[in-house]
């Protein structure tokens, strides 16, 4: 009987961490997805329609204890404006050409040195992963 008891509870404790559906959004909102819909709990986790950093349409299942994020494609948690401004704090001046592909941002500026370089984003946190001269 207390065997089952300490199951029944942790059970209930279970559910009682698992987020809510108005946590769930705020928290996908918070990483990034914007136009979060058809938001519903379905086979033990959460899933959502809804728009990625990078403006890509994706479908994402949540952890409902831990809220982390699986998206059906690899997608940016920044976006376009977010490179732009992570280049110009490091000093890079003309901003252009500013795209996700193959899964990383990818940009075209001047470095320090007045020269153009061709950049590597990394898609979650904008750190620079490659450089090249143009």
């Amino acid at each position: 009987l207390t065997v089952l008891m300490a199951l029944g509870l942790s059970g209930v404790a279970m559910a009682q961490q698992a987020m809510t559906q108005p946590q769930v959004k705020a928290s996908l909102e918070q990483q990034g997805y914007t136009k979060v819909h058809d938001l519903k709990f379905k086979d033990g986790v959460w899933v959502a329609k809804a728009r990625s950093a990078d403006d890509r349409s994706v479908d994402v299942r949540v952890d409902p204890r831990t809220g982390q994020v699986f998206p059906d494609k690899q997608v940016a948690r920044l976006g376009e404006a977010d490179v732009r401004a992570q280049l110009s704090t490091e000093g890079y001046t003309h901003v252009r050409d500013v795209d996700f592909d193959d899964g990383v941002w990818k940009a075209r500026a001047d470095n320090q040195a007045g020269k153009t370089v061709d950049l590597a984003l990394d898609p979650n946190t904008g750190r620079i992963i490659g450089t090249d001269r143009h």
